[in-house]
C-alpha cells in the first residue's frame, strides 16, 4: 500500500533495540494468621492487605498471631508485608483448616495468590507463624503443603516451624516434607512481652522470613540468610550445641537433615543453607531463590515482543535483552556465568510458521559456601632459616 501523500518533512519512531530487564521484587513476605481484634474495614477476611509500617499494623489488634509476626518481621528492620487475616475457628483444628483454606475459593494461604493483583506486590517469602509447627509425627503438616502450593506458583519460599521439642522430632518431622521451597528452622525463640514484663515463647519462622527479606535487600536474593544475627530475640527454648569446627553437634546434625537453627555466636544467628529439596541440584536455598528470581524477570520484561511480527531484529532484540541482563547479574555475582543461544532445531519452520519461539539460556547461581577446610603442613626447613638468620647476624 503506498503510503499517503505529504510535501513536507515528519519524523517516525523506530522501536528496535534491546530492552533492560528489571529484577523483580523477592524481598515481600506474605504472613497468614488470626487477628480476631481486627478492623474488618482495613483487614477484611481471607483478602491479602499490604502492611507498610506499625501505624498500618496497628488495625491488626493484639490478639491472634497477625501481629507478633509483622513484629518480628519488623523488628529485623523490615516494613512491608502483606498479610492475610482467617477467622478464628470454635477450636485449633477449625482454626488450621480457615488457615490451610481452598484453593478453589482462593482463601486462607491460597488467598496469597490474588496479593499481587490487589496490593501490587508478589510476596516470595512466606510464613503462618504458630501454625507449622503443630501436626502429628508421621503426618505432613497441612499449612506447610499449602504455603508450598502457593510458593511453587509465585516462585517463592516457604518458611516454616519445626516442632519445638526436641532434635529427635525436629529431624521426624522434615521426614515428611520434601521441596526446595522449604526452609525449616527450628527451635522457637524467646522474646520479652512488653505486656507482660516477662519473656515469652515465638515462632521463629517470622524473625527468619524477616532476615531473609532484609540480606535481599541489603546484598541481594543470591545471598545466603545464614550466618546473620536475628534482632530482637533473648534465646531460643533449647539451648543449641554449635561448635565450628565440630560435626558432632545438634547444630550440625540439624543442618545434615536439612533443617535450619538458631545458634549462639555474637548474638543468636540463623545457621543453615539447605532447603528440604529432594534434588541436590536445588539444596541450598538461595540457589533456587537466585533462579525463580532470573527466571520471572525476564518472562515479566518481554510483555513488549509478544505479538509483533517475526523478524530478524526482533529475534536479536530479544536474545540480546537477555544476555545483557545475565551480563548485569555476572558483574554483581548473583551468577558465576550465562549464556542465551537460538537452536535452529528447536525453531524449525513449523514452529516459527505456529507463532512460536524458543530461546535457551544457561545460567549458574554461586552455592554459598558451607565447608572450609584449610590444609595444615608441618615444615622443618624453618630452623635451618632460623639458625642462618642468626649465624649471618
Amino acid at each position: 500500500m503506498p503510503e499517503q501523500f505529504l510535501h513536507g518533512v515528519e519524523t517516525k519512531e523506530i522501536d528496535d533495540g534491546i530492552r533492560s530487564i528489571r529484577t523483580v521484587t523477592s524481598s515481600v513476605i506474605g504472613l497468614v494468621g488470626t487477628a480476631p481484634d481486627a478492623d474488618a474495614a482495613l483487614f477484611p477476611l481471607n483478602t491479602p492487605v499490604l502492611v507498610t509500617g506499625p501505624r498500618a499494623a496497628a488495625g491488626l489488634g493484639a490478639p491472634g498471631t497477625l501481629t507478633d509476626a509483622y513484629s518480628a518481621v519488623y523488628g529485623q528492620g523490615v516494613n512491608i508485608a502483606v498479610v492475610v487475616r482467617v477467622d478464628e475457628g470454635q477450636d485449633d483444628a477449625a482454626t488450621l483448616a480457615n488457615l490451610v483454606g481452598d484453593a478453589t475459593l482462593q482463601t486462607g494461604c491460597y488467598a496469597l495468590m490474588l496479593a499481587g493483583s490487589l496490593t501490587g506486590q508478589t510476596p516470595r517469602i512466606l510464613a503462618a507463624p504458630g501454625f507449622t509447627a503443630i501436626g502429628e509425627p508421621a503426618t505432613a503438616n497441612p499449612a506447610i503443603s499449602a504455603l508450598t502450593a502457593v510458593a511453587t506458583r509465585l516462585r517463592g519460599i516457604v518458611v516454616a516451624d519445626g516442632p519445638n521439642t526436641t532434635e529427635a522430632d525436629a529431624i521426624a518431622m522434615r521426614a515428611n516434607h520434601g521441596s526446595d521451597r522449604l526452609f525449616i528452622v527450628d527451635p522457637a525463640v524467646r522474646v520479652f512481652d512488653t505486656v507482660t514484663s516477662q519473656m515469652v515463647t515465638r515462632p521463629a519462622s517470622g524473625y527468619v522470613a524477616g532476615v531473609i527479606s532484609k540480606r535481599d535487600r541489603e546484598k541481594g536474593f543470591w545471598w545466603s540468610p545464614s550466618n546473620q544475627v536475628l534482632t530482637g530475640i533473648g534465646g531460643t527454648t533449647r539451648p543449641i550445641a554449635f561448635q565450628i569446627n565440630s560435626p558432632d553437634t545438634e547444630a550440625n546434625r540439624l543442618n545434615e537433615a536439612e533443617i535450619a537453627t538458631i545458634v549462639r555466636k555474637d548474638g543468636f544467628r540463623l545457621w543453615g543453607n539447605r532447603s528440604t529439596a529432594t534434588d541436590p541440584l536445588w539444596a541450598f536455598l538461595s540457589v533456587r531463590r537466585t533462579a525463580d528470581m532470573i527466571y520471572e524477570s525476564i518472562e515479566q520484561a518481554h510483555l513488549w515482543a509478544m505479538d509483533r511480527p517475526f523478524s530478524e531484529q526482533l529475534l536479536r532484540d530479544i536474545r540480546d535483552s537477555v544476555q545483557a541482563y545475565l551480563n548485569t547479574l555476572i558483574a554483581r555475582g548473583a551468577l558465576l556465568g550465562g549464556r542465551v543461544w537460538l537452536d535452529p532445531e528447536l525453531n524449525s519452520e513449523a514452529t516459527l510458521k505456529a507463532g512460536q519461539l524458543y530461546l535457551n539460556f544457561d545460567i549458574e547461581p554461586p552455592a554459598p559456601l558451607e565447608r572450609l577446610t584449610f590444609m595444615a603442613y608441618r615444615n622443618g626447613e624453618y630452623y635451618e632459616e632460623l639458625v642462618g638468620a642468626v649465624a649471618t647476624a
